[in-house]
């Protein structure tokens, strides 16, 4: 409140206010120490040197570096010596080969290699006073090609530093809230010396290529000396800093503070000193985990409190009752227990099972109380409207889609796709081999790809196994609940999507159908299933917008000039047409021979003809894929070892073909015993169409299973599988959530039904870091409010979308940003995943009836 209240009383000279807060950082600081986990720690800050890897796949993903989780936010990464003054995220990274902590010096020194340079470099940070010493040491001097652009390197969060201010040699400004910045354009259009060099990249125009200009230069810099919980003092006393706004470049810029290193020099050649203010007995605020949709009178109710060590932890904890009057009263009081330590933060439990009467409520832990939720016996009925009426539709694929006044998307690829050329490497982890693996040569139009599919997350490629993950959930979802949902009006013929307007077909049914469409016309075209159909241009790839103005919808004629149009209007010489990625990956073929079995059930009846040929794509696809794995090493994987068994299922009930039934017998019980917990939702799967001893052989793998789920509640507060890798672990609980519901309406002896609770409870708003509903616009007062989806410019969200979730960053941090959407590990919702969400909530609802 110091800070705050000066802030706001006449200034003499900022001089006086820089050296003011300098005393007051200084006051609160506390001397930094490498903790057993090794990263240096005091209470409210954490310096990570490294702990997290900058990745070989998209590079420059936010999540590396030296980073800075400033009093329980992760407000600054990235730091290394880097190529550019705003790197983006496909520009080249560091390999760091060494990491050595030395307790003695009080330091952590790591290598950093561009071997594409061979250049290396190495940084030391060591503890010193209130702060850090961060120096950079070469032993030859920078190779003559990256002298003016290789620098050190820090970059802060934008959401939380904009509109507060900043110092620097006393000079006063303020952080824009949006990009504002000036830049230059490189002369000749000459591409970055970072650019990975994705031959593709579209270079429409003069300028194509910029450089952000510094919003600011000097040798100490004061970051936010409005906001205490967020002041950082950064100086050098032999180089200049300089302060840019990576957003110039690209919408998930973050704030960038920059050194250029000097050329011709060895030794240490940089030293800057960054102290992070340490708020005097600063104590995290409790987090009270709870579900934000609320609670059915009869199932257990139990909050997860997320407490700091320091944190003392209360004996009891209330529930309080709103009146319809308005009138809040105590209703309940109950003892908190401890759980124990979780990686960083302590958990304690609040039980009130016992509070059965339906009526608004909400919980207070000291001073703490949370906002209100219901108690009530329908609480379930609409978790999964949002996401079949709205998020779906508005990613089918080659589709005009219209909601009321708002037009989503137009028709995208109008000019439909090209054959991607051998031995190409694609931005998305994708790749071309040495041949096309088709009839089609290199750049060829492939005919009748341009129909049905689903956008495949927050970009609007056609990932072919999470296409067919989509049509299975699909068809799961239809076989087993059969819901006659019709909110949106579907019109193949017009490729045309209406939000909110019924029109007679279920819309589940109509969603089988789309997805199969695309499927069915790889296979019968391409011969096989492709890896995806994407992008072939980088620019296109990361476009935010309308789908449809990603590309100009004229097939590409290389007798045209550069952007010219034909005269007839038919084609044009814009390089911008979509690719199909078509190397052969016979795992994917098995997939797709499964999905098309089941697609062929649901479709009959409804559209026969597509029914039809799924079943016949099914049954070659099967023979040719198995027939192509026999020559290859075995897959020892979980995905690879399950493919057959459930094909092999599919095809039975589609066919009753006893051949079907035999071999998946054959191959449920190894897969069983090599992966219980992957394969048991298969294998449950198959109870209503086998006999008896089937489903007793099973038992002794449910029961496996919840030893399992037990197992998982020693293991973490909240009992649920937590992933801890860098996409977040949503997917895993949905999963988990669908087994359980399954597992529980065939052996309700083994497995509880209430066991499910704990999925939902996870989702809605019951887990670490905060407790927001990762489930948009589903829950109470307090859903996540942005996502990582097509609209992230617009740090706004599509309803229903499912966030991967609560993101473990090493080695012992939790994460999940609800101001800045831009981190799709944690943020993106996929086209599969919220599927995943559909059928574990349709599970879920009917377990609950």
């Amino acid at each position: 409140m110091i800070v705050r209240d000066f802030f706001f009383k006449p200034l003499k000279s900022i001089t006086t206010l820089t050296a003011l807060l300098f005393l007051l950082s200084h006051a609160y600081a506390q001397e930094l120490k490498i903790n057993d986990l090794e990263y240096f720690e005091t209470q409210g800050v954490n310096v990570l040197v490294y702990n997290n890897l900058f990745t070989g796949g998209f590079n420059d993903e936010k999540n590396a570096g030296i980073e800075l989780i400033h009093h329980g936010v992760r407000t600054a990464q990235g730091g290394a010596v880097r190529l550019s003054n705003t790197p983006e995220q496909w520009d080249l990274v560091p390999e760091i080969p060494t990491r050595k902590v030395d307790r003695a010096s009080k330091s952590i020194e790591s290598t950093l290699r561009y071997k594409d340079y061979d250049f290396d470099s190495r940084v030391i940070v060591t503890a010193k006073g209130n702060g850090l010493e961060i120096a950079v040491y070469l032993d030859k001097p920078i190779p003559k090609e990256l002298e003016g652009s290789a620098g050190f390197n820090l970059e802060f969060l934008p959401s939380q530093y904009w509109n507060k201010a900043y110092l620097v040699d006393g000079r006063y400004n303020r952080f824009p809230r949006y990009v504002v910045g000036n830049s230059v354009a490189r002369p000749n259009n000459e591409k970055p010396k970072q650019f990975k060099g994705y031959k593709t990249y579209d270079d429409r125009g003069t300028g194509k290529f910029v450089d952000p200009l510094p919003l600011e230069r000097g040798r100490t810099f004061l970051l936010a000396p409005d906001e205490p919980s967020r002041l950082v003092k950064i100086t050098s006393p032999d180089v200049d800093i300089m302060l840019f706004d990576g957003r110039v470049l690209a919408q998930n810029g973050w704030f960038v503070v920059r050194s250029i290193l000097p050329t011709g020099k060895t030794g240490k050649v940089l030293t800057w000193t960054v102290e992070p203010n340490a708020i005097k007995g600063w104590v995290r605020e409790p987090n009270i985990g709870f579900s934000q949709v609320g609670y059915i009178p009869k199932q257990q109710k139990v909050a997860v409190i997320e407490l700091d060590k320091k944190d003392k932890p209360l004996a009891t904890a209330s529930l309080f009752k709103m009146g319809n009057d308005g009138s809040v009263s105590k209703v309940f009081s109950g003892n908190v227990v401890s759980w124990g330590d979780y990686y960083k933060y302590h958990y304690v439990k609040f039980d009130f099972t016992s509070v059965t009467t339906p009526g608004i409520y909400y919980i207070q832990y000291g001073n703490f109380k949370t906002n209100d939720f219901l108690i009530e016996s329908s609480v379930y009925d609409k978790i999964t409207d949002a996401t079949s009426d709205i998020w779906i539709p508005i990613h089918m694929d080659h589709m005009s889609v219209n909601e009321a006044y708002r037009v989503w998307h137009g028709e995208p690829f109008k000019e439909g796709y090209l054959q991607a050329p051998p031995n190409t490497d694609h931005f998305d982890m994708h790749a071309q081999g040495p041949t096309t693996d088709t009839k089609y040569k290199a750049l060829e139009p492939i005919p009748g790809l341009n129909v049905g599919g689903f956008f495949d997350a927050g970009d609007f490629d056609i990932e072919t196994g999470a296409n067919i993950n989509v049509v299975q959930n699909f068809v799961q979802t239809w076989e087993h609940f059969k819901p006659l949902r019709d909110q949106t009006f579907v019109d193949q013929k017009q490729r045309y999507v209406d939000l909110h307007r019924p029109d007679g077909t279920p819309d589940v049914l109509q969603f089988i159908e789309h997805g199969t469409l695309n499927l069915v016309a790889q296979a019968e075209i391409v011969g096989h299933m492709t890896q995806t159909l994407s992008n072939a241009v980088l620019d296109n790839y990361h476009h935010l917008g309308d789908a449809a103005s990603l590309t100009d919808g004229l097939p590409y004629n290389p007798n045209l000039g550069p952007y010219e149009i034909a005269k007839d209007g038919r084609s044009s010489g814009v390089k911008d047409d979509m690719w199909a990625f078509t190397s052969r990956n016979p795992r994917i073929d098995l997939y797709a021979a499964t999905m098309f079995a089941a697609a062929s059930r649901a479709l009959k009846g409804y559209n026969d003809d597509l029914s039809a040929r799924a079943l016949v794509q099914s049954k070659r696809l099967l023979k040719e894929a198995t027939d192509l794995l026999a020559t290859k090493p075995e897959d020892n994987s979980p995905w690879g070892a399950s493919a057959n068994v459930s094909t092999n299922l599919q095809l039975y009930v589609a066919t009753g073909e006893k051949q079907y039934r035999d071999k998946f017998q054959e191959l449920i019980w190894p897969a069983l015993d090599r992966n219980v917990n992957f394969t048991l939702l298969t294998a449950l799967n198959a109870v209503p169409h086998m006999d008896a001893s089937f489903k007793e052989k099973l038992r002794p793998y449910v029961v496996k299973y919840a030893d399992y789920m037990k197992g998982l509640e020693k293991e973490n507060p909240y009992g649920v599988p937590i992933v801890l890798t860098n996409w977040a672990g949503s997917g895993a609980i949905l999963s988990f959530g669908t087994t359980i519901c399954f597992a529980s309406q065939y052996f309700p002896d083994v497995v509880a039904p209430g066991e499910a609770f704990k999925a939902t409870n996870w989702l809605f708003g019951c887990h670490p870091y905060h407790n927001y509903s990762l489930v948009a616009t589903v829950g109470a007062t307090r859903p996540k409010a942005v996502f990582y989806g097509n609209n992230r410019a617009d740090f706004s969200f599509i309803p229903g979308n499912v966030a991967p979730g609560i993101l473990f960053r090493k080695p012992d941090h939790f994460e999940n940003y609800d101001d800045w959407p831009f981190l799709w590990g944690q943020n993106e919702g996929t086209i599969a995943g919220n599927t995943n969400y559909l059928i574990f909530g349709s599970a879920f609802k009917n377990l609950v009836k």
